[in-house]
């Protein structure tokens, strides 16, 4: 039974670890986001969601102790923090950038219609 529990423990610090992994990812993807660094944010969401498929791909283990389940909601905590934060800065552009292929469709669409066949 020694064997399980350190090798749950072990379990337990992985997923502990990878949830600070996302967490740094996610505050890499607000400065990219702050920077307008979009190729650098669309990486490191790429990265971060390698991350999170390595919490789902963990083996099904005993429940985190105390400490560690107070520590994995806090670290879940800051990362929808830096997600809200990214969203408020990116939500803009993504609109604003809806409304310029919307308007250009709508352009070319009024061009082809009037166009004079020649």
């Amino acid at each position: 039974m020694n064997h399980n529990d350190s090798s749950g423990n072990s379990n337990d610090m992985q997923i502990i670890a990878i949830y600070e992994a996302i967490l740094a990812t996610t505050n890499q993807m607000l400065h990219a986001a702050k920077a307008q660094d979009w190729d650098q944010l669309v990486t490191l969401e790429h990265d971060c969601k390698q991350l999170a498929n390595r919490l789902t791909e963990q083996p099904p283990s005993r429940p985190l102790d105390n400490t560690q389940q107070k520590k994995k909601i806090g670290l879940i905590q800051q990362i929808l923090a830096c997600d809200a934060e990214i969203r408020s800065i990116t939500e803009p552009q993504i609109t604003y950038l809806q409304n310029m292929l919307t308007s250009y469709d709508r352009k070319r669409k009024l061009k082809q219609t009037y166009q004079v066949d020649q």
